[in-house]
């Protein structure tokens, strides 16, 4: 996360945007923007890596919430390695309060800005050993596999660990060297004064090490853009919507420092037939009227075969009736147990009637014993005496 980055620009939406809007501009430019439909083209993939990360942190609550609480403490001309007071070298707060253990504001800021201090998940001090960015991508999977379960290939274009150097940033064959400018540290000191003023040591690049002849791939940065593919595993179950975290699949870190992981939104499609209500499956099956009178025995399709479902005599149109172990499985963390499937049965109406239908109807009709509206014809006769 860098506050220095407008993420809502990069968007273009605005700061009260809510999640579907900022979710629905991401997929937008990403479609537009990706490396298959520019290939060759540094600017719009430039202009990916900006969307996507925008999107990994303004579409995850916490990391939105923490991001606009920064911007908002710090976006009036203080930024983490800002110019000091003289308007040269950053001020380095630990010089003036002390460095040597305890609590201290360079702690502080340390901890706001993911720097070495304890509180810092996995970031460390500029230029030394930073943990690699978080990834988003999406993938699209069909009804059946989100119940069942699969595994799926998913092509990512982005960062990478060099393939010639494996990361290391140094030409095959050669080495490194602790910099004798900063002595390892990544910095260089200077006094002014009383106060102490540090910045990355332009030797090595704040990193603390040299490399004695640089990688001609990746120029000594350890990283290339690379399309890699992975098999991405979507558990039994899965819902529409949910984001699956794959660890270490993210952008290489620098340094030693472990790579960020791979957040995976799934995306579910439609099925022909069933519906799905948690766990259960629903589905809708329209039966004749003497069926619903009578009573019968449908046959009716589940994921995985057809079973016989009895209509009792008298089944009124849109009851639901339930068969039990047909719906979603609900994974092993509870038993491996599966929802229900939720079969609603409707009375379907002829839209035309031939003449000896017609006329049979006509006689049920006339040998019905009783209203069954009766509650409603009593209350209407009431109103009628009431008004008349």
């Amino acid at each position: 996360m860098d506050i220095s980055k407008d993420y809502y620009a990069a968007l273009g939406v605005a700061k009260d945007a809510d999640a579907s809007a900022i979710k629905k501009a991401y997929r937008k430019l990403a479609r537009e923007l990706h490396p298959d439909k520019n290939p060759g083209n540094a600017q719009a993939e430039a202009r990916f890596k900006e969307v996507s990360e925008a999107y990994d942190v303004l579409s995850d609550a916490g990391k939105r919430a923490k991001y606009d609480e920064d911007r908002s403490l710090f976006g009036r001309g203080f930024r983490p390695g800002a110019a000091g007071p003289g308007g040269g070298r950053a001020f380095d707060m630990s010089d003036l309060f002390g460095g040597s253990g305890g609590a201290n504001l360079g702690d502080l800021f340390s901890d706001l800005f993911g720097g070495a201090g304890s509180g810092a998940p996995g970031g460390q001090r500029a230029g030394g050993p930073t943990r690699g960015q978080d990834v988003s991508a999406e993938i699209s999977l069909s009804f059946d596999d989100a119940v069942q379960g699969a595994t799926l290939p998913l092509r990512l274009s982005g960062p990478g660990s060099c393939r010639t150097c494996h990361g290391s940033g140094a030409r095959p064959g050669t080495g490194t060297h602790r910099c004798g400018t900063c002595g390892g540290s990544g910095f260089v000191s200077r006094n002014q004064g009383a106060f102490g003023f540090s910045e990355p040591c332009r030797e090595c690049r704040g990193t603390g090490t040299v490399v004695d002849s640089p990688c001609p791939d990746c120029g000594g940065t350890g990283v290339t853009n690379q399309t890699r593919t992975i098999s991405v595993r979507v558990p039994a179950g899965v819902r529409d919507g949910a984001r699956l975290r794959i660890p270490g699949k993210g952008t290489p870190g620098r340094g030693g420092a472990p790579n960020g992981d791979l957040f995976v939104t799934v995306h579910v499609g439609k099925h022909p037939l069933f519906g799905r209500r948690g766990d259960d499956l629903t589905l809708t099956v329209p039966i004749t009227y003497p069926e619903a009178a009578l009573g019968t025995t449908l046959r009716v399709p589940t994921l995985d075969g057809a079973v016989s479902l009895k209509i009792a005599a008298g089944t009124p149109s849109g009851r639901t009736l339930r068969v039990r172990g047909r719906g979603v499985a609900r994974g092993s963390g509870r038993g491996g147990k599966r929802g229900d499937l939720l079969v609603t049965v409707e009375v379907a109406v002829p839209q035309k009637l031939p003449a000896d239908a017609r006329e049979a109807l006509e006689k049920y009709a006339s040998a019905l014993d009783g209203d069954p509206r009766a509650r409603i014809t009593a209350a209407l006769r009431r109103q009628e005496a009431h008004h008349a």
